[in-house]
Parts: C-alpha cells; structure tokens; sequence
C-alpha cells in the first residue's frame, strides 16, 4: 500500500465523515437505535459509515474493510485490511458531549501502521504520516488542503506523578483499583480514541483500558500513538496489542509512554 496515496484519502474522509456527524448533532431529534449488543447507534454513525466506507472501496478495491456498523457481515481479516469507527464516542454524543472521534486506519501483519483520529467537535485532527511518525493537524482542517502541522511525541513519564487518562463512560471498579497502584498527579477523564491521543500528545502518560472494546475503537489512536512513540500492550502479559483476533475483541490493555514502570 503506497502511504502517499493512502494518508490523505483517510484524512479526507474522516474530515468529510466529521462535518456529517457534526450536521446530525444540530438537529434537537436525531434518530438513536440500540444494536444487538446494547450499543446505540446513531443516524450520525450510518452517515459517516457511508461517505468512509464508499470513500475507502472506491479508492482501495483490493484491500479488505472492517467497520463497525457493517461488522455483522465482516469475515475475519487476520494480517491486512482497513479497518473504521466511524464515531467513536456515541454515548459521549448523544449526551451532547464532544469527545467522540471518527477513527481510520491501516493494519499490516497484524498491527497498526497508518491512522487518522479526528476529534470534530474539539478540532483536533491527529494522524500518522508515511515515515510513520505522527503528526497533529492545526488551522482550518480543509479536506482538501492540508493545514499546519506539528509532531507529536510522547512525554517521558515521571513514575512519582503520573498524568492518568481514563474513560468517561467505562470507568469500574477494577480500572480504579489498578489506577491506584500507581503515584498519581493528575487524573483527565476523556472519552473514545481521544485517550490514545492524549498519551501520544504528552498530555497523559497511561491510559489503562479495563473493559470491553473492539479493534475498530483502537486501531487509529494505536497508530498515531505508536507513531509518537508510545505503546499499546495487553494487560495479561505485557505483550503488543495485536489485530485480526477472532470477532475483532481485544483483551484488555495499556496505552502508555515506554517510561511508565508498569506494576
């Protein structure tokens, strides 16, 4: 897969997928159904579904496509595909919130390679470029026309005052009880892929994810953190976060800058 042609169609499609869901979230009785596994899906998720995945088939026909909202027909892609959320963050959406984000990336050999997180209510556009650092995307995030950009890098964590980011709509008992093994300085509660950005920015130093999630709700963020310099490892064994596991669960895990101790 050549990354020049790859990296600015996923950018424009998420930028593309953002202004539709932003469309949605302006009209006071927009339409929430709730799936076969309880999550709620929104006419803004079908409408970012729609303009990514045609955007993606069209432009990429020989690469498999894994999305959320089309999973019920999905094989199982084991090393290479693409692979959509085309709003991450629904709850956090339809609660009037703005931490959702429309998430793109590119798995290769199982892992994450290229990725774009865009955030369209905060206005933070974040992606990997095709040396595979990762980049934040500042000024009007026009999709066709590339704005200012600057690396972002992973801070080198201090273990005596730690910054946590954790979910907003997921947090338990078991996330406090491990959050708690470690000295602390600050908490900042986000929702969706954000949290992956927030390490990869250095706003945060881990982010431990003690729940459920799907490959499609990582796969971006675990791109452009990896590109800055972070990592995301299974929490059982410390070993890397990889894609194309059976039904696209993940274990559970943690995103984190290499300096963090882990206990």
């Amino acid at each position: 897969m050549d990354p020049d042609r790859l990296i600015p169609e996923m950018r424009r499609l998420a930028i593309l997928a953002g202004a539709a869901i932003m469309s949605v979230r302006q009209s006071p009785d927009f339409e929430i159904r709730i799936k076969t596994d309880d999550s709620p899906v929104t006419e803004a998720d079908l409408a970012a579904d729609a303009i990514i995945s045609a955007g993606l088939r069209s432009a990429f026909p020989e690469i498999p496509l894994v999305t959320e909202e089309q999973a019920a027909t999905h094989g199982q892609e084991t090393r290479d595909f693409l692979i959509v959320d085309p709003l991450d963050g629904t709850k956090e959406f339809i609660r009037g919130h703005g931490d959702f984000t429309v998430n793109v990336a590119l798995v290769e050999d199982g892992m994450p390679r290229f990725g774009v997180v865009f955030a369209p209510a905060r206005g933070r556009l974040f992606y990997t470029l095709a040396d595979g650092s990762s980049i934040e995307e500042e000024g009007p995030l026009d999709p066709g026309n590339p704005g200012p950009i600057r690396p972002i890098r992973v801070r080198e964590a201090d273990n005596d005052a730690l910054m946590i980011v954790a979910s907003k709509s997921h947090r338990d008992q078991a996330t406090e009880d491990y959050i708690a093994r470690y000295a602390v300085a600050a908490m900042a509660p986000a929702g969706s892929s954000l949290k992956f950005c927030l390490v990869a920015t250095g706003e945060a130093d881990l982010y431990p994810r003690l729940g459920r999630t799907m490959e499609w709700d990582t796969a971006a963020g675990h791109a452009v953190l990896g590109g800055a310099g972070g990592r995301v490892l299974r929490l059982d064994d410390h070993s890397p976060l990889t894609y194309g596991k059976p039904g696209f669960e993940n274990p559970h895990f943690l995103a984190l800058s290499p300096g963090v101790v882990l206990k």
